[in-house]
């Protein structure tokens, strides 16, 4: 998959909290730190995210975009 954003870092999914719409995905990136991104059930379930996945972190601008490889 190609993007424009330079800015990538590899993250591990740490919890996924599920609303009715939104959802939010923690990741534990390099240095111990840790990320959060917001997004649609519908991304998080296409995505089929869950604790343990390895993930691309994509930022760019102020989006936090996440990548499954």
């Amino acid at each position: 998959m190609k993007y424009g954003a330079r800015n990538a870092l590899v993250g591990k999914v740490t919890e996924v909290k599920r609303g009715t719409v939104m959802g939010q995905v923690k990741l534990q990136v390099p240095a111990r730190s840790m990320m959060e991104s917001v997004m649609t059930l519908d991304s998080i379930d296409g995505l089929k995210l869950k604790k343990g996945d390895r993930v691309r972190v994509v930022v760019k601008a102020i989006h936090v975009l996440l990548v499954k490889e």
